[in-house]
């Protein structure tokens, strides 16, 4: 139900005269008009959204941020097509972070185009925590429409509409997205704000000392963005409650910024003035919009297992290991598939093409290549079919919260955990899976210590170099020592990030760990829809633009590898004659010449060149390291970590003097550093896509590498020290 001309929230809730402009038609602006929607995580509105578009959007950053931007086109009957942008869930305008800021950016159309209207979407069930994200939107100004979803989830009697829409001077109308009910009148309703003013906001009785705190901001604001009225005014109190010392916020003129802090240095507590005084408007008007409270619900009944400090943490490991599981054996027939196509796609090149440059680029440049893109896909996709249905059916808001008692010991908050526990099976979608975190702070710092998770492309290192220097023996008659190995590289990997993360949370990205607030959603089945989207639109955006990446620096990985060449042996080669050209072609290769210059480097970690051309090697997937290896002892190409050739002669490879070249020490150095050196341009080029640029993908290399290589120096050299 919308109000009519000459309605107005009053102290009691009664319909008053202030909302007189409500009902004025005013001029359209010419174009597309855009709508916003705006409100709480888990209030539904990007179902809404989808509702209202048909799912048709598109996707994009925000400028300056790496917060996804989706539009969409909808039709309205009366105004034809509309853009409608669904704006990123938000608690609340007041932001100390770029990301945070997103939100008033996008209604306010800072550096992006102003919306023309603005639908804010609270849930039914939550009426007083969501109505003060809408009670800050109001204060602006903006034509608007109150979207009161999952009316069909309410308990009791559900919330007043006409009261509503009296108490906030805006049209409220009663939706739910998952059933469809209310949309036609939400879109008369999205009509009439289009073509008419709004009506003036409510106003809160603020204290004396803010509302001269207004007044004297109020030019300043006017100065900075040239606006006036209640906007410039909601804008004063935005000032009041977003900057501090320790925001993160850019472009605030720097006289606005002093006079806010001014007022912090008189030591006032302006968070607790502002938003106390919101909250009072509220709790006296909204009691009475909705029925009693109902009785419990089954989400309580399920939370009291599902965020209990013992049954909470035992349901959550069991559905991590679900998911960790999965991602490590789910994924391998599809990977297996990927790659049997890409082999077929280039046998059939090989034998359809005539040798030579052109076709050596053709099979092992572009159609390996694109193999070393896609053959991530799987994981991708499931990784993000489960994060969309625990997102979707309430749950990762739980996980987190478990979380955040671990995770806030190394600067970190409970989303964190997700990502990280992603690294095992791949970087990559653990990189993208970062995206479920507010902050850019954290999404980095989180970035920087996810490659460090031991993933499952360093398996194959892990098993070759075991087996070749580590004799398949028992400790104590029980333990198998190989098994051993194996799981204390997964540890070390883990402990190594989480120091790191405490670390690089205390220097390089530092910065005030900011609480974990969540909006706990019921527990409800996710939505098909929903989920296929979101594995639809990760994996085409990985696809599309960290592909590209990839595939550009495996073409130049391929040239390092195969040039210069050495004149091929005749047809009447024998095969260890074409064995020893190929390792012979390696070494007078630019990658040959390159580990030849880095042996100076690697050597005082037990390495030598020729670990160093399979380092090289490694960059381009750390498994390929296993196949260069088999180049570089004249196996040839086709060899894994079961390759018992390639064991045999790294166990046989000796140093000038005789001594062994490969020993147990040496193997510890190199699984240390293949764990924690930054090898791998997927992961790179996944970073350089979610940050926008090159500084941090640089930094993530520098770093990483420069750490695995001072502690395989430290594990050889101390070796050595103790006589190993």
């Amino acid at each position: 139900m919308t109000l009519g001309p000459g309605a107005v929230a009053t102290p009691d809730g009664r319909a008053g005269a202030a909302c007189h402009d409500l009902g004025q038609w005013v001029a359209r602006r010419p174009g597309t008009p855009l709508v916003a929607l705006i409100g709480n995580p888990n209030t539904g509105k990007t179902l809404l959204f989808n509702r209202l578009t048909g799912q048709n959007a598109r996707v994009g950053n925000y400028p300056g941020v790496t917060v996804e931007r989706r539009i969409g086109r909808g039709t309205l009957p009366g105004v034809g097509a509309v853009d409608i942008l669904d704006v990123p869930g938000s608690y609340s305008l007041s932001a100390r972070s770029a990301e945070e800021q997103v939100a008033i950016r996008s209604v306010l159309g800072w550096g992006t185009q102003a919306p023309d209207a603005v639908v804010l979407v609270v849930d039914a069930n939550q009426l007083l925590r969501n109505l003060y994200l809408a009670l800050q939107v109001r204060e602006l100004g903006l034509p608007c429409v109150v979207a009161v979803n999952m009316i069909d989830e309410v308990h009791g009697a559900p919330p007043d509409m006409e009261r509503l829409s009296a108490l906030l001077c805006a049209p409220c109308v009663a939706v739910s997205a998952r059933t469809r009910q209310g949309l036609d009148a939400l879109s008369q309703a999205i009509e009439q704000a289009l073509d008419h003013r709004p009506a003036a906001p409510p106003r809160i009785a603020y204290p004396a000392a803010v509302e001269a705190d207004i007044q004297a901001l109020q030019p300043l604001v006017h100065a900075a963005w040239q606006v006036e009225g209640h906007r410039a005014r909601a804008l004063a109190l935005w000032a009041l409650t977003s900057l501090d010392d320790e925001d993160e916020l850019a472009d605030i003129p720097p006289e606005l910024r002093q006079a806010v802090a001014d007022r912090h240095a008189a030591g006032r507590d302006l968070d607790q003035e502002i938003i106390g005084a919101r909250y009072a408007f509220l709790d006296q008007q909204v009691g009475g919009l909705a029925g009693a409270p109902p009785r419990r619900t089954l989400t309580e009944r399920l939370d009291a297992v599902l965020l209990h400090p013992v049954w909470g943490f035992a349901v959550f490991l069991g559905l991590m290991l679900v998911v960790f599981q999965a991602l490590f054996s789910g994924a391998d027939p599809f990977i297996g598939l990927i790659e049997g196509l890409v082999e077929a796609v280039a046998g059939l090149a090989l034998a359809v093409l005539p040798g030579g440059l052109l076709t050596d680029l053709l099979v092992e440049g572009v159609i390996g290549g694109v193999g070393n893109v896609i053959v991530f896909l799987p994981q991708i996709l499931l990784l993000f079919l489960f994060i969309g249905v625990l997102e979707d059916s309430g749950y990762m808001a739980r996980a987190a919260y478990l979380m955040d008692r671990i995770m806030k010991a190394i600067g970190l908050h409970g989303r964190a955990f997700v990502p990280m526990l992603s690294g095992y099976a791949c970087a990559v979608p653990a990189v993208m899976a970062t995206r479920t975190m507010e902050r850019q702070r954290d999404r980095l710092l989180t970035m920087m210590v996810v490659p460090l998770m031991s993933c499952s492309a360093r398996l194959p290192v892990y098993t070759l170099v075991i087996a070749a220097l580590f004799p398949p023996t028992r400790l104590f008659g029980a333990l198998p020592l190989q098994g051993l190995m194996m799981t204390a590289m997964y540890l070390f990997s883990t402990a190594i990030a989480l120091i790191a993360a405490a670390v690089l949370g205390r220097t390089v990205l530092k910065g005030r760990r900011v609480p974990l607030i969540l909006e706990l959603p019921p527990i409800r089945l996710p939505s098909p829809q929903s989920v296929l989207r979101l594995m639809w639109s990760r994996s085409k955006l990985f696809l599309t633009e960290a592909g590209t990446v990839i595939l550009a620096c495996t073409i130049a990985l391929w040239a390092l590898l195969s040039f210069p060449k050495l004149p091929e042996p005749g047809p009447q080669a024998t095969e260890p004659e074409v064995a020893a050209w190929q390792a012979a072609s390696l070494e007078h290769s630019m990658a040959g010449r390159l580990g030849k210059a880095i042996e100076p480097a690697i050597a005082p970690l037990g390495f030598d060149w020729k670990i160093g051309v399979g380092l090289i090697g490694a960059f381009a997937a750390r498994e390929v390291f296993v196949s260069t290896m088999g180049l570089v002892y004249g196996v040839g190409e086709e060899v894994d970590e079961e390759s018992t050739p390639l064991r045999e002669r790294m166990r046989a490879e000796v140093r000038p003097d005789g001594s062994p070249r490969y020993t147990p020490l040496v193997g510890l150095s190199l699984m240390a550093f293949i764990a924690l050196a930054a090898q791998c341009m997927s992961t790179l080029a996944a970073v350089k896509r979610e940050t926008g640029g090159y500084r941090w993908p640089a930094f993530l290399f520098v770093y990483m590498t420069s750490l695995a290589w001072v502690v395989s120096l430290a594990i050889y050299q101390g070796g050595r020290l103790l006589g190993f």
